[in-house]
């Protein structure tokens, strides 16, 4: 009895190991679902290494490959963003925007961005427009995503900093803290 058991295991555990090696070659070699995918994820893997140069350099491949590719175009202002380069990753997420007015990721990140420039009414508006279009993001990176980044705290999200900034910018010039940097730092972009 326990023989067969095994062997009908066995043949199972096999079955689908062959099964899973074929898909992963169909998938990741022979057909590339989106042309400039193979890149893209490149780039996100480098992104999330913080090898931002690396990621801007793959996500630029793959906008050269399809200069639609949406993914890759929000990798390259987050990029863009991570490196500083605001007034570039500004221009990006504009583009990103005009073209998809209606994803609020984007609107996220650009708040974000908006904040580091410290254009905080412009920040606030993009928060609140991201949270219109998806109240979902309040809630900020599942357990999962934060498990997976070793970040065990819940980092502050765009409601959070939105109601943060209101706040601060409700008090007198000269009693407003608009920067905790330690808190600033815990704010990543939204990949989503």
């Amino acid at each position: 009895m326990e023989t067969k058991r095994y062997k009908v295991l066995m043949t199972l555990a096999i079955v689908l190991t062959v099964a899973w090696i074929g898909w992963s070659v169909y998938d990741g070699v022979i057909v590339e679902a989106i042309p400039g995918d193979s890149r893209y994820l490149a780039g996100n893997s480098y992104f999330e290494d913080g090898r931002y140069n690396e990621a801007l350099a793959e996500y630029q491949a793959a906008l050269a490959i399809d200069p639609d590719h949406f993914q890759a175009g929000r990798g390259k202002a987050r990029s863009l963003m991570q490196l500083g380069k605001n007034e570039e990753a500004l221009t990006v997420f504009d583009g990103l925007i005009e073209k998809h007015p209606d994803f609020a990721a984007i609107y996220a990140n650009r708040g974000i961005l908006h904040d580091r420039m410290g254009r905080f009414q412009a920040a606030i508006q993009d928060y609140e427009k991201a949270l219109q279009l998806d109240p979902k993001l309040a809630d900020g990176p599942h357990w999962l995503t934060r498990f997976l980044r070793n970040q065990p705290q819940r980092p502050p999200t765009i409601a959070d900093r939105a109601r943060y900034l209101k706040e601060q910018l409700d008090k007198p010039e000269s009693e407003r803290v608009l920067r905790l940097p330690e808190e600033d730092k815990r704010q990543r972009p939204y990949k989503l």
